[in-house]
């Protein structure tokens, strides 16, 4: 057994007395955790030798989990590691993250699955899930080593070319078909590859004055319109990447009222950023998809708070200074996610009346478990549950500054801007991976 592993398992028999602590934003309780669970939930409750946490104030939530993170290991440590990257989830109130298939190599068989699910195992931060890859190298001509992924120690259950659309319709209807088999889902980038050709930023007035080749709406929503029909052709379950357009939501709406078994996700800087942020031509606003109209922006939080929209997912890319430090044109598409998605929420959809707390543990946490298929988390918070939690205050505001940031890289959208809520606590199956604010390891 490593020193950390037997270092956790002795972390994990401490208990831990948490007290006046408002879960999911409704009265104050307290929490006994023991032995990596949840022991009691009530007022006055007394635990000897337990080491007590003072949360009054503190809205305590199911410890989140996002379906969509790029911690670049294998292949592009420069950029993150798995350590790095599962810091900086705790950080931000994650206790489990999937890990996307676009390393170098790709996550397209047994083994290199292993390999990441492993060091995030030594990481110890927070479960990581590998992803992965539909297809051979990302390449979109063959299937990848879905089975044998699936039967790896790592349980793959998510398969994307995130990066890449799955565009041979043929070929994505096998890819339905295996992985209904194995009780799996498919994550499609929804981008017709042949309509964004160039493509820099969203395709609209401002694109055309700026000067830079527009990324159509249109491209999204044609691939989602198609894969719907495909997975309620084959009884397969279906998840669409980082949604970004109004008529993305109305084809999902149009899917689950049919009966599809379609998912989707949103990110945060597609419910907070627009199209406008590129009138700077400051690469650190290009991702893909692009950020989108006031419109569609309005309508991501709508199908988010109606729950046509299923998730939040971060998308979390870091980039070495080299890929994001240039001129727009040859710069890499991506923003970091991890820290501040919640705070993110918290502006957009809790302060705007749009989401609950319990709103928000439906979407961040609670969803996202159940379509990876993930048991231990996104579980209620009640006795006998495991302990995966965090504690945040809802009250405290702080500018974003990417020098503090744990990620490796710096590439976030939301430097400079002041966001609210900040992550005190979390807990990784009792045991504490950041507390008063600070990564445990």
């Amino acid at each position: 057994m490593s020193e950390l592993a037997s270092s956790g398992r002795q972390q994990s028999r401490m208990t831990y007395l948490i007290t006046g602590a408002r879960p999911c934003g409704e009265d104050a309780a307290d929490i006994l955790v023991e032995d990596g669970r949840i022991a009691a939930v009530g007022e006055g409750l007394s635990a000897p030798g337990a080491e007590v946490l003072d949360a009054a104030g503190l809205v305590v939530l199911p410890g989140l989990v996002d379906l969509h993170t790029h911690l670049r290991e294998p292949g592009r440590e420069d950029a993150e590691t798995v350590e790095t990257g599962s810091r900086a989830a705790a950080l931000g109130g994650y206790t489990a993250v999937h890990a996307m298939a676009n390393t170098d190599p790709v996550a397209d068989t047994a083994g290199v699955v292993e390999q990441v699910w492993r060091l995030g195992e030594q990481a110890g931060l927070v479960d990581v899930v590998p992803v992965g890859a539909v297809t051979v190298g990302l390449r979109g001509d063959r299937l990848a080593e879905l089975g044998a992924m699936a039967d790896s120690a790592a349980r793959v259950r998510v398969f994307s070319d995130d990066g890449h659309c799955v565009s041979d319709p043929a070929l994505m209807r096998r890819a339905l078909e295996y992985v209904k088999a194995l009780d799996g889902v498919v994550a499609q980038h929804a981008e017709e590859p042949r309509l964004t050709v160039g493509a820099q930023m969203h395709e609209g007035d401002r694109s055309a004055r700026l000067g830079l080749t527009g990324w159509p709406a249109a491209a999204e929503e044609a691939i989602i319109a198609r894969d719907v029909l495909l997975a309620g052709h084959v009884g397969a379950r279906l998840h669409v990447c980082h949604v970004s357009t109004a008529g993305s939501v109305e084809i999902l709406r149009w899917a689950k009222s049919r009966g599809v078994q379609v998912t989707a996700e949103v990110t945060p800087h597609h419910l907070l950023l627009t199209d406008e942020c590129a009138e700077g031509y400051d690469p650190v606003f290009k991702v893909n998809p692009p950020l989108r109209t006031d419109a569609d922006v309005e309508a991501l939080r709508a199908g988010l708070a109606e729950g046509v929209i299923d998730a939040v997912a971060t998308d979390h890319a870091p980039h070495a200074v080299e890929d994001k430090e240039t001129e727009w044109a040859s710069a890499r598409p991506g923003m970091l996610g991890l820290e501040q998605a919640l705070s993110v929420v918290v502006a957009t959809m809790v302060e705007t009346g749009l989401l609950d707390w319990r709103g928000v543990a439906d979407r961040m946490s609670v969803r996202p478990a159940a379509i990876g298929r993930l048991d231990g988390h996104g579980r209620p918070l009640a006795p006998g549950e495991p302990a995966n939690l965090l504690l945040l205050d809802p009250g405290r505001r702080a500018v974003v500054d990417p020098a503090a940031l744990a990620s490796r890289s710096r590439n976030s959208p939301y430097a400079g801007r002041e966001l609210p809520g900040r992550v005190v606590h979390t807990f990784l199956r009792g045991v504490p991976t950041v507390l008063d604010g600070k990564a445990q390891r």
